[in-house]
């Protein structure tokens, strides 16, 4: 190859590799700016100003007060709008949409503000509604809607506006798969949680689902930890078993071919039974006796049973 052969590889080298710079990390959801309507978002609702981004530095400017609660979540990106309302310019709805790092995260800040006895509506992966506001998440994308100047809002409304968001997102209609294995009689709906950071405020339990869970004649709450690898789930069982034994806490410990269980008393969540199978921890606390609860982590352990 001649020298103006050599000279034109390298210059076709640079623009290459300057495109490829230039492209968003999000490209492949499209810019955050296209995930909102832009003629609207419902019937009779316009958009007011185009659409605004907010970045981790900058959410405090949106959400002051609440931006702390979605950096453990992976948040990277907020992209909001706002919908006057035709025949009362005074009545707007703001229409915020979060990119969080994964479909657990996004689910875990939309548990955050879900509540048992909301109103569920047939949106992205799960949705609620109330007179004020409506939540979904889709993918790794947590929505929410909210009405200013009024105090309430048709549910028709702010559902007609949440499926025109719903649209514009990547498709992905499943629900978290972690929380398939808390399908399991005794949890109660809805009460699922996922803790991104210190589960039960342990920092050997790094992160997790927590939910309430019926026995008889009492309401507890059940809790799986899932580690990249046994031995990790190992560690973080025996930081347990070590932090109540300096508690000065009596401990049954047994152990199994497949997995190694403990019942004590732990002195913030008073009885408890935990134990590790494989990458998993499972457990249960606010038990009035630790082996009140021994079946249910039993079918716990089954339902992850095929799990890797």
């Amino acid at each position: 190859m001649n020298r103006s052969g050599v000279v034109s590889s390298i210059i076709i080298c640079i623009l290459l590799l300057t495109i490829h710079a230039s492209i968003p990390v999000f490209a492949a959801d499209g810019s955050m700016e296209n995930l909102l309507p832009v003629r609207g978002c419902a019937q009779g609702w316009e958009l007011k100003d185009k659409a605004a981004l907010f970045d981790k530095d900058t959410l405090f400017d949106h959400i002051n007060g609440e931006a702390e609660l979605y950096f453990p979540y992976g948040f990277d990106m907020l992209a909001t709008a706002t919908y006057m309302n035709r025949n009362n310019s005074e009545v707007w709805i703001v229409a915020d949409v979060y990119r969080m790092a994964s479909l657990l995260d996004a689910f875990g800040i939309y548990s955050n503000y879900r509540k048992a006895d909301d109103a569920s509506v047939t949106v992205g992966a799960e949705g609620f509604v109330s007179s004020s506001q409506l939540m979904f998440y889709q993918g790794r994308y947590f929505v929410r809607l909210q009405v200013t100047g009024a105090t309430s809002l048709g549910q028709d409304v702010f559902l007609a506006c949440a499926r025109s968001v719903s649209k514009k997102l990547p498709f992905n209609a499943s629900p978290a798969g972690e929380l398939e294995a808390l399908k399991i009689p005794g949890i109660v709906p809805k009460t699922e949680r996922y803790i991104a950071k210190s589960l039960l405020g342990y920092a050997f339990f790094r992160r997790g689902i927590i939910a309430d869970a019926l026995l008889p004649g009492e309401r507890v709450q059940v809790f799986l930890v899932t580690e990249g690898s046994v031995s990790a789930a190992r560690e973080a069982f025996d930081r347990y078993r070590s932090y109540l034994e300096a508690e000065g806490k009596d401990i049954r410990l047994q152990e199994k071919p497949d997995y190694v269980s403990i019942e004590a008393v732990d002195p913030l969540y008073g009885g408890v039974i935990v134990e590790q199978s494989g990458r998993y921890i499972i457990g249960a606390v606010r038990l009035k006796e630790p082996s009140s609860a021994t079946k249910l982590i039993e079918q716990l352990r089954e339902k992850l049973g095929g799990k890797s």
